[in-house]
């Protein structure tokens, strides 16, 4: 499913795919975790993505993400249209990425950041997991304040996709908006599309809630579907972020 598929991906807002040009604060950590799943014609996925990036200097976070992955698949016996299901596991390909906002705030008052990222083939590539390849990717992406209750995101990105696969250009816009003091909508389209061979490019959607309980715990929750192109017809993912870590201002 390309890049973007799994919204519970390190290294984006969470329940997003699409990201946000502020890294995490230095001295600070962020943890990820959630659970995210797929339904199309013939498969069910799930996932159990986790990350872990941390403020390393002002305007700059590292981190990595991993997980497990679990499919259930119908396959084709014969010619005549008999089917089987077959159930398949694998760890997740581990990902090392970095974050740099390199402008805080352009004439047209938005935030500008650098995302690269490199993905090891550490999936089973046999059970149909992963490219069994390393992969990177780099994206540009760019906030913007819209009043005091909400912000826009924009996402362009280039994916290089070892092996025989194609190379995927991806991008995507999202929107997040504080109903209540707790409680944050949030909700994007995003695309990919592969760089050769006439492939058709593939949209979705997504929407769903942030909820901030206390200040260091966000919970969250959403679902999506396709717009346009071969994508899964239904997607969901729920999960928390958890910050924590040292001051920096009080050092």
């Amino acid at each position: 499913m390309g890049v973007l598929a799994c919204a519970g991906v390190a290294f984006a807002g969470r329940p997003l795919a699409i990201d946000d040009a502020d890294p995490v604060d230095v001295g600070q950590f962020e943890f990820e975790a959630g659970a995210a799943y797929e339904r199309d014609s013939g498969y069910k996925h799930w996932d159990m993505p986790f990350g872990l990036a941390y403020g390393v200097a002002p305007n700059v976070e590292a981190g990595v993400g991993f997980g497990g992955q679990f499919e259930r698949r119908m396959e084709a016996l014969d010619d005549a249209g008999a089917e089987v299901s077959r159930r398949e596991s694998s760890i997740g390909d581990l990902t090392l990425g970095a974050k740099w906002r390199f402008i805080d705030s352009c004439p047209l008052g938005a935030r500008h950041a650098l995302a690269a990222s490199v993905k090891f083939p550490t999936a089973d590539e046999d059970k149909g997991f992963g490219s069994g390849e390393t992969d990177y990717d780099l994206s540009w992406i760019a906030s913007r304040s819209l009043g005091e209750s909400a912000s826009a995101h924009l996402n362009v990105g280039y994916s290089w996709i070892g092996g025989p696969d194609e190379d995927v250009f991806h991008y995507g816009v999202a929107l997040d908006y504080q109903a209540l003091d707790a409680v944050q909508w949030v909700g994007e389209v995003f695309a990919e599309r592969e760089t050769t061979g006439g492939a058709d490019t593939v949209v979705q959607y997504n929407t769903g809630f942030r909820w901030t309980p206390v200040e260091s715990l966000m919970i969250d929750i959403a679902g999506g579907s396709k717009l346009k192109g071969d994508a899964p017809d239904f997607i969901a993912t729920a999960g928390l972020t958890w910050t924590f870590g040292f001051d920096a201002k009080n050092e």
